[in-house]
């Protein structure tokens, strides 16, 4: 492994742990609906990842970052996907608070996971700002990019399943203190709608910052 290389793995392992919307989405989704809804969203979320990234690569987060425009009509689709999810599990809670609880279909969570990750733009502008600082001068620079946006996606699987599974290793107690099942719909209704909020909030200056972009 080149210094290069071992210097861009370092850093983005240290990225990828770093909790941000993505992993609260995760978590949340996986103490809500359980493993296999987390796990599932996983690959949604670095499907979804791995567009922005190239996206980046093609060189459309320029464009991103020089329309205003476009970066606010892709991040507000976000926002509202964000605020729709909370909004149907605040809904199907309260339609079946009774009844033994329907979890998501892994199809469903997968899909909603990449649609999470792939409408937020700041994502993109993450990638497009972070990828190029470990491009060398030989080879093509679109290659070079695709493959580390690759490799920074496949450690943020890592990372993220070891998300899922913490959450879904300690759901039982979390779950049984807090009374889940009484008013966890609120709780995940909340989180949802809260990051919809903050994508819809966050500006093309927040963007650049290092916090992995989700």
């Amino acid at each position: 492994m080149s210094p290069t290389l071992a210097i861009f793995v370092v850093a983005s392992l240290i990225l990828a742990i770093t909790p941000g919307p993505g992993v609260i989405f995760l978590v949340t989704r996986t103490l809500s609906q359980g493993r296999r809804v987390g796990l599932a969203s996983i690959g949604g979320v670095a499907l979804g990842n791995f567009g922005n990234a190239s996206i980046a690569s093609l060189g459309l987060a320029v464009v991103f970052a020089a329309s205003s425009t476009a970066f606010l009509i892709v991040k507000l689709a976000g926002a509202s996907y964000l605020v729709y999810l909370g909004v149907r599990a605040l809904i199907s809670g309260s339609t079946a608070s009774s009844a033994p609880r329907c979890p998501t279909s892994q199809l469903k969570a997968f899909r909603d996971g990449f649609l999470v990750a792939l409408l937020n733009p700041k994502t993109a502008l993450f990638f497009a700002a972070f990828l190029p600082q470990f491009i060398g001068s030989g080879g093509s620079p679109l290659t070079q990019s695709l493959l580390l946006g690759g490799v920074f996606v496949l450690i943020a699987i890592c990372t993220d399943t070891a998300y899922v599974l913490a959450a879904d290793a300690l759901g039982p107690r979390f779950t049984k203190f807090l009374g889940w099942r009484s008013y966890g719909r609120y709780v995940t209704a909340t989180t949802f709608i809260a990051l919809g909020a903050y994508v819809a909030l966050g500006g093309p200056d927040r963007a650049s910052t290092v916090d992995r972009g989700q």
